[in-house]
């Protein structure tokens, strides 16, 4: 069939249909021409080529009568190859649309999507004439009829969040409840089996690991290794087809709905910083190839080089304000058409830097912070990356939660056993204020963590003292050198009961001080079920049994724990604040809203060297207003001793009566009728008031 193109619009950038054609609409700025190509419905043969016929500042445009969706396409750009000057044109390389919401094929691993000449001894500044067409994605024409009404958002209150960050595939490769036809979708993960087992656990929100569109790195797949995180974006707005079920892109919406449907919101890894190019060896797939020096940030004065600050290769310039749109286009898109209710920002650092370092008023976090659409949406920033002055923890905007590294690394050193750390956990379980509580930021903004996908297993910090990554191909070299582990006596698994017992007595006790922490809570998946990488902390390429939750042995005693934690942290008021805790009197009684103590009932010495146990009295915080005032109280002790001992503990209020809530020890539970506690070796307690009929 043969088209005819007229000049179109460049309002709307993408490709989108109108009922009498489609729109095209691209952005370059260096261009010196765009041929837009269209394929046959396999993909495999290029059938029409059509000069985008107008420029409206930096975007070409175009509209081509009858085209419907479901039409394959993509762009060829026309200009200077001049790596020298920052410039990579090649119109022998097909080109992704940025703004592509569906991705069609997949990325070879060939030569023939380089811009350059790999064989040339001139190497990138050499050219390349080969047609990549036929080893790269293309570009899908969208029914607007599949971005139509989304499901209301949740809008579940910060203290009362609970996050699970997961896999899609790593969480239903292996369940035996969920369909076989729907393992490793986005079907599969809202399965009635998922959803009730993140109900069990009191889960509020599910944190995707990337699912924007991705490929496979070329060194991983040389190995026989694919990239099963997903941190390789190349399409923004295209959901990753690899995840598709029988839905296909219909299902991710259906996936969407139903964890709104079951109160559960859905947060997506976004991977803003970088794209899947790489540096100047990689492949001409998008961005590099519509306009590298706008797309991409390069090194002032050697603009062949791209600044590395994310250590992937390439740095997405954000602060172009081209870049910033398709990015807050982006954002967008996955709230007003797929119903996302929050976004965890990798290496946030990145994106919030401007040319003279990272800045908290720059560019893109105001255009986060003023738009209305994003408004109600839940950001998490992760607050680093190796560029300089990268590590940002407290320093991001009040919208922002962050996770607290220093809370993980704290938690891990203290049950450990390191010298110094009880002093540090005392600040970590009061949302670490020291960062955080500025410029009217809440204790929420710390999302706290003992684990997540990058590193160690909760299960494994308590096995390994060392990584063990062999499987990654990488001489073991790669992954956390860091990681304030413990084998407990034996690296590894082992079959000595006592081992055993004490690992799981760990496990129980850091996941006791992550609920009763005041932030925002957040598991890896799998750690409730005792899931094991074998050692691997940087399985980024194992997708198989590594990373792929084994159900069949899943720890069920720790399942139940982690419920119960939950319950306990969902039915105190003290144990999830909003406002920060600083012992200030309280207009209501004049009693400070925390007090540390120490087993002798004692005000807590923190300049003991040898502390290693504490105990803290949570009360509503003192800033509270009126109306938003708890009486809820509790009582935590934090036991790292392996001797037992007796605590003393606080007087009850008239007509009160303490109550034991949890032991991580299980040797102590209900009323307390005498003024000491007994604890039992590395533990931790809580107790709640109650009623003198026990009444909570």
């Amino acid at each position: 069939m043969a088209y005819a193109i007229s000049s179109g619009s460049p309002v709307k950038i993408g490709a989108h249909f109108d009922g009498e054609g489609t729109n095209f609409a691209v952005f370059s700025a260096n261009a010196t021409k765009i041929e837009l190509c269209l394929f046959s419905p396999d993909g495999n043969r290029e059938t029409t080529r059509l000069t985008l016929p107008e420029r409206t500042g930096d975007i070409w445009h175009g509209h081509v009568d009858g085209l419907v969706p479901g039409a394959l396409y993509g762009y060829r750009a026309h200009g200077s190859y001049a790596p020298e000057q920052g410039h990579r044109f090649n119109p022998h390389k097909l080109l992704l649309d940025p703004y592509t919401r569906e991705m069609r094929g997949a990325w070879r691993n060939t030569t023939a999507t380089l811009g350059y000449d790999q064989s040339s001894s001139a190497q990138d500044l050499s050219f390349d004439t080969r047609c990549s067409a036929a080893f790269v994605p293309k570009s899908v024409v969208s029914d607007p009829a599949l971005f139509g009404d989304t499901s209301q958002p949740i809008l579940t209150p910060w203290d009362e969040t609970l996050i699970y960050e997961t896999h899609v595939k790593g969480l239903t490769q292996l369940h035996p409840d969920v369909p076989e036809a729907l393992r490793g979708t986005y079907e599969g993960l809202a399965s009635d089996a998922v959803i009730d087992h993140l109900h069990r656990m009191g889960v509020t929100a599910i944190e995707l690991l990337p699912t924007h569109g991705f490929i496979n790195d070329g060194f991983l797949l040389e190995k026989g290794l694919t990239n099963y995180w997903g941190y390789n974006t190349i399409g923004f707005f295209a959901p990753e087809p690899r995840y598709f079920g029988p839905a296909g892109l219909v299902g991710f919406r259906q996936m969407v709905r139903r964890f709104h449907d079951a109160s559960i919101e859905v947060f997506l890894d976004v991977v803003y910083n970088h794209t899947a190019e790489g540096d100047h060896r990689g492949p001409t797939l998008s961005f590099r190839g519509l306009d590298n020096a706008s797309y991409y940030r390069l090194i002032n004065g050697q603009p062949r080089y791209y600044v590395n600050d994310t250590g992937t290769g390439n740095t997405v310039n954000v602060s172009h304000p081209q870049v910033l749109r398709l990015v807050m286009d982006s954002l967008r898109f996955w709230v007003e058409c797929m119903g996302i209710d929050g976004f965890r920002f990798d290496l946030a650092t990145t994106v919030a830097r401007e040319d003279h370092g990272f800045d908290p008023r720059g560019g893109f976090l105001d255009a986060l912070r003023q738009d209305p659409v994003l408004a109600g949406v839940k950001m998490i920033a992760e607050p680093w990356d190796i560029g300089p002055g990268g590590y940002r923890l407290g320093q991001f905007p009040p919208k922002f939660g962050e996770w607290n590294d220093a809370y993980r690394d704290t938690v891990r050193r203290f049950w450990r056993g390191d010298a110094h750390s009880a002093q540090d956990l005392g600040a970590r379980l009061m949302g670490s204020a020291g960062e955080f509580d500025r410029g009217g930021r809440r204790a929420w903004s710390s999302v706290n963590f003992l684990a997540s996908h990058d590193g160690f297993t909760l299960a494994d910090i308590t096995r390994y003292s060392d990584r063990h990554n062999h499987a990654n191909g990488e001489d073991n070299r790669d992954g956390h050198n860091a990681n304030y582990s413990d084998n407990l006596g034996v690296e590894g698994p082992t079959d000595d009961p006592a081992i055993k017992t004490r690992r799981k007595q760990r496990q129980r006790n850091m996941l006791a001080t992550l609920f009763l922490s005041q932030g925002t809570p957040m598991m890896l998946a799998g750690d409730e079920i005792g899931h094991s990488q074998g050692g691997n902390n940087n399985a980024y390429c194992q997708d198989n049994a590594t990373t792929w939750l084994d159900w069949a042995q899943a720890d069920e005693d720790l399942l139940a724990f982690v419920a119960e934690l939950a319950g306990l942290r969902r039915a105190h008021p003290a144990l999830r604040q909003s406002r920060f805790l600083h012992a200030a009197r309280r207009p209501s009684d004049g009693l400070p809203d925390v007090e540390w103590s120490d087993f002798d009932g004692h005000a807590l010495n923190w300049r003991d060297p040898g502390l290693s146990s504490l105990c803290v009295t949570l009360r509503g915080s003192a800033e509270a207003p009126a109306v938003a005032q708890t009486d809820d109280v509790a009582f935590v002790v934090f036991n790292r001793a392996e001797t037992a001992a007796q605590v003393v503990v606080p007087a009850a209020p008239e007509g009160r009566m303490w109550v034991c809530a949890l032991d991580t020890m299980q040797t102590v539970r209900g009323a307390v009728p005498v003024d000491r506690i007994d604890v039992s070796g590395p533990s931790v307690l809580v107790l709640v008031l109650a009623d003198e009929t026990g009444t909570q």
